[in-house]
């Protein structure tokens, strides 16, 4: 009986615990449901406040809100699902389309008004103003929502600016600055005739073109260069050289009359083709049949008669005498001469008077439609020129063809951490192509796709609209463009490089930032290794050039108001080099507190910038020649000058052979 009542006072109490304890949870649960937003809410403002310094010249949320750039668009619905039901994430590192660099007016102010520099700071200002203009009128309703018939009034406008043929007289071609205008480029079948006359030679007495003899005062010389030529990408870069065809009547260092050809991309000739009287071997690659080269002397007999007896052994035997037909070279003093050009399946063909001379094969990098001038330079009077079988169709550089809009290749979001490099790349507006071999190649690397390493293009605004309507369509959509909101110049590549220097240390605060240009191939992997090997040192990694002196002379020349100096100071050469955080974090403060010295040479400028830095904390400078400035070497860090073909070759052979090799095709 006792033993009864002990048990149901046991479960009795039992009851009571569980039901005293399921109270003190529900109690626990009902305060953690109030505490935890306001714990995360006061977590994540000290959080974003002290682990990450936001964008200056920011005073309240309202202005960070108003000046951020959009966040990149996706056109993946499962991707805007997830988004949506995540916390939104910290403003700094998205995406942003233009660069935060505060450009205005004052920051191309000069403290005086007489500074060597002026006049590139008044160019500064001067292409901010308009690119201001460019880029209000690009952000403008109107031009976002063009309507149909519009865009086929602009299309028909186009079409109409592209004539099946065109001629000009010997005076109207000289009025041109001796440069005909194709607006479509060529295409397959199109041909070009000039009607010439060389020059009689005259006395030469500059070493670049002739080379003197021992006791030679001078020597006689007559030379010409017709050339096809490319759109100029920035204003004050020359224009590739599609076709360099360049007649010496008077011989070169060969002393014999000689033809050559070639090709200039980004300033960089590649191999020549010289035609010097021997008709190319059999076994010889031909151009759409013909031969590159064909022969102009006579070397059967060497020249000398035959001798009597020889030519009556020959007929008392029978054997016919064979006549040889020999062509002497294509080109005379004071002979007038018809040359055309075609264009061809396999290459450009070249006729002089009715005979086949020569043939050109397409070299890497360039199409039919990038040829839109002509032009003839040299000791040549010209009498007309006639272009016909022109495509009646204007490809706007056709940037479709170019850019493949797959999900793969646009660039993987922004960490929420710091990163170990930063590669900003600097391009041109209508360079759709080098962007897109880029993104197809070495931005490919795994350290970029899974975010450690970050690359961006940096790219200035066009003097056409088109071109710059198609740009900020390609940035919204592989979300890897950060457009520098001033007027493309040549001269003006530095302010770039500053926006580089922005972009790496406030939007994706790098531990190093790189700089290259969309025609450099970079190996991520040695590139981080050489930057860490000098650990949190400050640092400058490049090609490095020591005691260059300006040149003063020349097309290149240096005036002594743009840079007084008789030397430069220590510099990396521009297509790839490296510097440390603070550096770049340095060249920002120094830009925006108007005391950054401007130089229209971009490497010269980091340089100086480096230098002066480096008078009040040690800079560590690293000279290494696989950072390439002229091509492809063994073993490279970086290739400059390669095309785009050039840079798939160079990423498929990285990834077959597991090393570095150099796809030299042109």
């Amino acid at each position: 009986m006792k033993l009864a009542k002990f048990d149901s006072l046991v479960s009795l109490s039992r009851l009571r615990l569980v039901q005293f304890l399921m109270g003190v949870l529900f109690l626990y649960l009902l305060f953690i449901s109030f505490e935890i937003p306001l714990v995360f809410k006061t977590t994540s403002a000290g959080f974003y406040t002290d682990a990450f310094p936001r964008p200056l010249f920011l005073e309240s949320e309202e202005d960070f809100t108003d000046k951020s750039a959009p966040a990149r668009p996706t056109d993946d619905p499962e991707l805007v699902r997830l988004a949506g039901s995540r916390t939104p994430p910290r403003r700094m590192w998205e995406y942003k389309e233009v660069s935060g660099l505060l450009f205005n007016e004052s920051s191309f102010d000069s403290n005086d008004s007489k500074d060597e520099f002026s006049v590139l700071h008044k160019t500064a200002r001067h292409a901010f103003v308009v690119g201001k203009k460019l880029w209000d009128d690009l952000q403008s309703p109107q031009n976002k929502s063009d309507s149909e018939p519009e865009r086929q009034n602009q299309k028909q406008n186009r079409t109409g600016s592209c004539p099946e043929s065109i001629s000009l007289s010997g005076s109207e071609f000289v009025n041109r600055s001796r440069v005909l205008v194709i607006p479509c480029g060529l295409t397959l079948g199109s041909h070009i005739t000039v009607v010439g006359m060389p020059h009689w030679a005259h006395a030469e007495y500059d070493p670049k073109i002739a080379i003197l003899k021992e006791g030679d005062e001078s020597v006689m010389v007559t030379q010409f260069m017709m050339e096809l030529q490319g759109l100029k990408t920035v204003e004050g870069e020359d224009p590739p050289r599609i076709l360099h065809f360049n007649p010496r009547l008077k011989g070169d260092w060969s002393g014999k009359p000689v033809i050559e050809q070639n090709t200039c991309y980004r300033m960089q000739w590649g191999t020549a083709l010289r035609c010097e009287g021997w008709k190319s071997r059999a076994d010889e690659e031909t151009v759409d049949g013909q031969v590159k080269c064909e022969k102009w002397i006579r070397d059967d007999d060497n020249g000398s008669e035959e001798s009597k007896a020889t030519w009556w052994l020959k007929r008392l035997i029978g054997r016919k005498n064979k006549v040889a037909l020999d062509w002497p070279y294509p080109f005379a003093e004071g002979r007038l001469f018809v040359l055309t050009l075609s264009a061809g399946l396999e290459g450009y063909h070249v006729n002089v008077d009715g005979r086949h001379v020569t043939s050109f094969p397409y070299r890497t990098g360039f199409v039919l439609e990038d040829a839109t001038g002509l032009s003839l330079k040299g000791d040549l009077d010209v009498h007309s020129v006639f272009a016909a079988g022109l495509p009646t169709s204007h490809p706007s550089f056709a940037p479709q063809k170019h850019l493949e809009r797959l999900s793969k290749w646009k660039a993987p979001p922004l960490p929420e951490g710091n990163v170990e490099l930063f590669i900003g790349v600097l391009s041109a507006g209508n360079h759709f192509a080098e962007r897109m071999a880029v993104r197809k190649s070495w931005v490919q690397h795994k350290l970029i796709k899974s975010s450690k390493v970050v690359a961006r293009f940096f790219v200035a605004l066009n003097g056409r609209k088109d071109i710059n309507v198609e740009l900020k369509k390609e940035a919204e959509y592989f979300g890897d463009i950060v457009i520098v909101p001033y007027m493309d110049n040549y001269d003006l590549v530095v302010l770039k490089t500053v926006a580089i220097c922005e972009y790496g240390i406030r939007t994706v605060a790098a531990k190093y930032i790189m700089k290259c240009d969309d025609d450099t191939f970079v190996r991520v992997d040695p590139v981080i290794k050489e930057a860490k090997k000098l650990g949190d040192r400050s640092l400058y990694i490049g090609n490095m050039n020591y005691y260059h002196k300006p040149l003063r002379n020349g097309k290149w020349a240096v005036t002594y108001e743009e840079w007084p100096e008789e030397e430069y100071p220590p510099y990396a050469n521009g297509p790839g080099y490296i510097v440390s955080s603070d550096i770049a974090q340095f060249i920002v403060d120094e830009f925006e507190n108007h005391k950054l010295r401007l130089f229209k040479m971009e490497d010269v400028s980091m340089g100086m910038w480096v230098e002066k830095f480096n008078s009040s904390k040690a800079v560590e400078y690293q000279h290494s020649l696989k950072f390439c400035q002229f091509g492809c070497i063994e073993d490279y860090y970086t290739a400059h000058y390669q095309s785009p073909r050039q840079m798939l070759c160079m990423w498929d052979k990285l990834q077959k052979q597991g090393k570095p090799q150099c796809c030299n095709m042109r």
